[in-house]
């Protein structure tokens, strides 16, 4: 094998998709592939949940209304929960690791980046609806918002799954 890594040992599997590998060399293919991903999301969920606290802190912040406060408190809330699932990869990777459970973390960790992205789309429409509620008129942030999360929703989900189910 090319790269200076040794061939795995165990019956290759032609894959529909002409590649040819173990069902190790295919989990550790999988492993980094989702670790690059993460990586993506990951930064822009803690950039966004590092904003979100420090606005606790700003003279502005007292003359909120109790549903922006809510609005707020939702949005800290949802970033720390997609922060906790997209950091969860790494915690269970520590677990496991050397366990010889590659293929169920890569399945996973699949499954966590998932709800971290779900969590992060609801941080991000929460975020932005306090947003527009202290900028412009009440209604109309509501729908610029809705707009957003419709989007979000589309780009983050639907075609990925459109994409997912015309592959298979």
């Amino acid at each position: 094998m090319g790269g200076g890594q040794p061939e795995r040992s165990g019956p290759r599997d032609e894959r529909p998709d002409g590649r040819n590998e173990t069902p190790d060399q295919r989990a550790d293919r999988r492993w980094n592939e989702t670790l690059q991903e993460v990586r993506v999301v990951q930064t822009g969920a803690q950039i966004l949940f590092g904003f979100l606290l420090s606005v606790v802190f700003t003279q502005r912040f007292g003359t909120l209304g109790d549903v922006d406060r809510g609005l707020y408190v939702a949005a800290v809330v949802l970033g720390a929960a997609s922060t906790g699932a997209l950091v969860s990869i790494v915690a269970c990777h520590v677990a496991v690791s050397g366990k010889r459970v590659k293929p169920r973390l890569v399945h996973t960790a699949t499954w966590m980046v998932v709800l971290g992205i779900v969590l992060l789309a609801c941080t991000v429409a929460c975020s932005l609806l306090l947003l527009l509620r202290v900028a412009i008129d009440n209604t109309l942030a509501a729908i610029i918002t809705g707009v957003v999360a419709f989007w979000l929703v589309v780009c983050w989900l639907v075609l990925p799954a459109l994409m997912r189910a015309r592959a298979e």
